[in-house]
């Protein structure tokens, strides 16, 4: 493979992922998050990726096909996205207001979305399919990518909602963020994977509602944390 094919495949992958995160940021310009936070918050994503495989790996060897298997590559992508989270981001000075769990949880979300991608354009674009690996790069931007941001928001607006209550109540907020953001993961899985392209039209449906529900509950966190402040202040 040459330095030139290698190049174009960390640049497919990581664009749509980028583009994604510039127009998440934007939602949080009143007190926009330091840049080596965000920056420590992708690369935490792109870390998950040699995490998970080995345990995606175990699941397809011990799951049934269908179902049993979605679901347990769905967990184990959901759950390890947050749990570095939790251990490398959350925890610092920096997430100080209820909409930052949800910036820095769809961050992780992007980091691990872009490596995934680069992932899956590498066999096409190694062989010279540089259509395939054009079209997948779309649907990726449109679907995967977008799937994840969904999925580790729903988690984020768990702690969001929570933000300030006490810990049990918390961690039943994220227990729920959790199941949901699986469930989310695990019904789009199935109509990509087992339904075949029939249904992927219902599948970005379904994520695109969920962005469209994303946008709206950013608004209603923004107007909760911001309301009795005055405008020069976060």
């Amino acid at each position: 493979m040459t330095f030139t094919t290698i190049t174009v495949i960390v640049i497919s992958g990581l664009v749509p992922s980028l583009i994604w995160l510039y127009f998440l940021l934007r939602e949080d310009v009143r007190c926009p998050e330091p840049k080596r936070i965000v920056a420590l918050a992708f690369l935490v994503g792109m870390l998950c990726v040699p995490l998970v495989l080995p345990l995606e790996q175990y699941a397809q060897e011990h799951f049934a096909k269908g179902l049993p298997l979605l679901t347990a590559w769905a967990a184990i992508e959901e759950t390890t996205k947050y749990a570095l989270a939790a251990l490398l981001i959350l925890w610092r000075p920096a997430v100080d207001e209820p909409l930052d769990y949800v910036i820095y949880l769809i961050t992780v979300a992007l980091g691990f979305a872009a490596l995934e991608n680069m992932m899956y354009l590498f066999t096409p674009f190694a062989a010279g399919h540089l259509y395939t690996g054009a079209l997948t790069d779309n649907l990726r931007f449109l679907g995967s990518t977008l799937l994840h941001v969904v999925a580790s928001a729903t988690i984020g607006f768990a702690l969001a909602f929570s933000y300030n209550k006490r810990v049990v109540v918390r961690m039943l907020y994220v227990a729920v963020g959790v199941i949901l953001a699986i469930a989310l993961h695990t019904t789009f899985n199935l109509l990509i994977m087992t339904q075949g392209e029939s249904h992927l039209l219902e599948a970005l449906f379904l994520v695109w509602v969920g962005i469209v529900i994303i946008l709206v509950l950013f608004e209603v966190v923004k107007y909760r944390t911001y309301r009795n402040l005055p405008a020069n202040v976060c």
